[in-house]
């Protein structure tokens, strides 16, 4: 009987030692409470507590989605808007800010849909149609602003803010697209007559060119006949003149004529039928 009992007390030891044991992973932290008190913050790891006395919460740190029901608004030009949008956001790992996480708000998830809702509304409510469709990075970084600051209080970081998707009445968007189209229409063609423009300059130059390869051309030809006959000139000058001096010597050997030329300092005496050179 004495056996049974003390099993029977080991046994249950055993299971308050085991329900006790707590694991943490690296994506949680977690806190401890005693009878309701905050006792302690924990890291990731083994921990434990005292059942039924002690409580542990863990809590993810990760990042997370708040995803924000579609929402039919009305921008500062009166235009109904259908603005999807998401919220990414994640609890700080320190102590404070899980404690915040936990004791702060009642439910973070749902409290950022509401705050994005109300947000974005009060923003596009400023602001033209085409303003909220046009500068949507400008949009996404106002509601950042706004959502950071005002969930300072609570242990989280607002990573980003999305606007996913945004669309307006259906006549508005009709519109829209007939403005797009016809945008494209005129830039088309801007590109081909920029195109056209382009290969009549290239056309033109082309000729330009060809004319001045010409006209290089028959300068080098004109100058090539000017000093061809130059040449000749010349030519038909020194035959000339030695035409000439053959038919004085020719005269003067017929008449039997004493001659004396004088060339680079030699003197030549011509007799009839003897030619004596003296030096």
């Amino acid at each position: 009987m004495n056996n049974i009992i003390m099993w029977s007390i080991y046994g249950v030891g055993i299971i308050f030692v085991l329900s006790g044991i707590r694991i943490i992973r690296p994506t949680k932290r977690g806190v401890i409470e005693t009878l309701g008190k905050y006792k302690g913050f924990t890291n990731p790891g083994f921990t434990w507590i005292v059942p039924i006395i002690q409580r542990f919460i863990s809590i993810n740190i990760t990042e997370k989605l708040a995803d924000v029901d579609p929402l039919d608004m009305i921008t500062k030009d009166n235009l109904n808007a259908r603005v999807d949008l998401q919220v990414y956001y994640k609890i700080k790992p320190d102590e404070a800010s899980v404690k915040n996480a936990l004791y702060n708000v009642n439910n973070v998830n749902l409290q950022i849909v509401s705050l994005a809702q109300t947000t974005a509304r009060n923003i596009i409510g400023d602001m033209m149609f085409k303003d909220v469709n046009s500068k949507r990075n400008d949009l996404n970084k106002a509601l950042y602003k706004i959502l950071d600051t005002e969930t300072k209080s609570w242990g989280i970081q607002i990573v980003r803010v999305e606007l996913k998707e945004i669309t307006p009445p259906k006549d508005v968007q009709e519109t829209m697209n007939r403005v797009i189209k016809a945008e494209n229409e005129k830039d088309s063609a801007k590109d081909f007559a920029t195109a056209k423009e382009t290969e009549a300059d290239g056309q033109r130059r082309a000729s330009i060119k060809i004319a001045e390869g010409k006209k290089q051309a028959s300068i080098l030809e004109a100058e090539g006949k000017a000093k061809a006959f130059k040449l000749i000139n010349e030519s038909f000058k020194g035959n000339a003149q030695l035409d000439k001096k053959l038919d004085v010597t020719r005269d003067s050997l017929k008449d039997n004529t004493k001659v004396v030329l004088t060339e680079k300092g030699i003197t030549t005496n011509i007799i009839l039928g003897e030619i004596p050179i003296k030096k």
